[in-house]
């Protein structure tokens, strides 16, 4: 398939619109999810697990996948004893399963974040679950009282500010928050072989790319993007109003076309970030 790139300042042209359409079918699949993080998303059936459980996976993934993969499912290898996510942090069994071997908390679980960074956000997620029935309604609500509030924050920005003494949970106004946007990407498309869609409340027209290194070159590539653009929040709006062009209900269905077409490119190396 030849690729077409144009000018980012004009409208799309029709040729690029069906090629993205046709990467954005290849690859939202079910075999997507196999070699994906998305795979963490299946582990669990009940909501209240999936939506806890994939939080802290979307959290950890970052890096190459051959190193977060096995870190996230040794996390999930100790969720299962005590029989599910929400049960292991509910009950405080994370406090005594969680443990460094040589029981040293600031030793790094994986890359810079350390085994009492990771301790930190299942407290904070602990305190979530006990003051509200799940993740999802936590959200939800703080969501709907932004609305009345009239602060006009997003959703991303919202969830950021869940969790102030998280190191692990992304921060900044100007970054693309790759990873919470992932997030919300799992939780709210729906009708997808991939994403869960558990959350009504908030509609997909709404989200914003996740936007690594992979979707930051193609969209370079194709010309949706200049080539001096930077992975922060304004280069993944402007990536999202773009592909609006074609999903104007679900941008996101995009990062599929983007995303797959990048780590399928030659000389990938698995990263994610």
């Amino acid at each position: 398939m030849i690729l077409i790139r144009q000018p980012f300042f004009i409208t799309m042209k029709e040729e690029l619109k069906q090629q993205l359409i046709t990467l954005a079918d290849k690859y939202e699949n079910s075999d997507f999810i196999i070699a994906d993080p998305s795979q963490f998303l299946y582990h669990y059936k009940e909501p209240k697990d999936a939506e806890t459980a994939s939080f802290v996976a979307a959290l950890l993934s970052f890096g190459n996948r051959k190193q977060f993969i096995p870190k996230i499912k040794e996390i999930f290898s100790l969720a299962d004893k005590a029989g599910g996510f929400a049960k292991w942090l509910t009950s405080s069994s994370f406090e005594s399963d969680f443990k460094s071997p040589d029981g040293n908390p600031d030793k790094k679980f994986y890359r810079f974040y350390s085994y009492e960074d990771l301790l930190i956000l299942f407290r904070s997620l602990l305190k979530i679950l006990k003051e509200s029935n799940s993740l999802g309604e936590h959200f939800k609500n703080l969501f709907e009282k932004n609305i009345r509030s009239d602060k006009n924050k997003s959703l991303a920005e919202i969830i950021s500010d869940s969790f102030p003494e998280c190191t692990i949970v992304p921060k900044g106004k100007s970054t693309p928050n790759k990873r919470i946007q992932m997030y919300l990407r799992w939780m709210v498309r729906k009708n997808s072989p991939v994403d869960l869609g558990l959350w009504n409340w908030y509609s997909p027209s709404k989200l914003l790319i996740p936007l690594d290194t992979h979707v930051l070159q193609q969209a370079k590539n194709l010309g949706l993007i200049p080539e001096n653009s930077t992975a922060s929040l304004k280069t993944a709006v402007i990536i999202t109003e773009k592909l609006k062009e074609i999903w104007p209900d679900d941008p996101c269905k995009g990062d599929f076309a983007l995303f797959g077409l990048g780590v399928n490119s030659k000389n990938t190396t698995g990263e994610t970030t």
